[in-house]
């Protein structure tokens, strides 16, 4: 999800986090694509989502509040390009999608919101949603890959993992799942078309 199709901004979260909270431990946990401590617990389901806030607050300026900390995390969260928007209905149109993210609790209603908004529900573009800390597991782990392979019933070499981490491509096929790398920012539709060609 985050960095192929919806765009973010490590960056601003980090600031939010520092100027509204406070907290400035922030930079140790969060980067682009694997993140760490107590947001990698978060995301894959070993915090839940009240026990990160409680921890982030702790070490937060006095009279921080929970909802402090949800608006922080969502400035990650830019949105949508209109282009994504319309290459994955045009991609839906002839193929099952599904969706493979490393994602949280916390994050995961405000990214929906966002597909909603753009006209494509993530329940109707998607077959299916495969998120981290719902399955306890997280890219690039084999058992991530495996267990998604698994559950949409299919040959892998009928699949094709889309990712903007080198890292997540590299597990993916590790674990025989045919992936692909796609830089953010660049034309996700060509990417597509010659991932397809080849």
């Amino acid at each position: 999800m985050g960095g192929v199709l919806v765009d973010l901004d490590i960056e601003d979260c980090k600031k939010a986090f520092k100027e509204s909270l406070g907290y400035h431990k922030i930079d140790d946990i969060i980067d682009a694509c694997h993140q760490k401590g107590i947001y990698g617990e978060l995301e894959q389901g070993l915090l839940s989502g009240d026990e990160f806030r409680k921890i982030v607050l702790a070490e937060s300026r006095p009279g921080s509040k929970p909802e402090d900390v949800d608006k922080a995390m969502y400035h990650i969260l830019v949105g949508i390009a209109p282009e994504k928007v319309q290459l994955l209905k045009d991609l839906s149109a002839e193929y099952d999608l599904y969706l493979l993210s490393n994602n949280n609790e916390i994050c995961l209603p405000c990214s929906s919101r966002m597909f909603d908004e753009a006209g494509i529900p993530l329940d109707k573009i998607f077959r299916k949603c495969f998120y981290s800390f719902e399955m306890k597991a997280l890219k690039p782990s084999e058992s991530f890959y495996k267990a998604v392979v698994e559950q949409i019933g299919l040959p892998s070499e009928q699949m094709l993992f889309i990712d903007d981490s080198m890292t997540n491509v590299e597990g993916s096929i590790a674990a025989g799942l045919p992936a692909v790398y796609y830089k953010p920012g660049t034309d996700l539709g060509a990417v597509v078309a010659k991932a397809l060609e080849d």
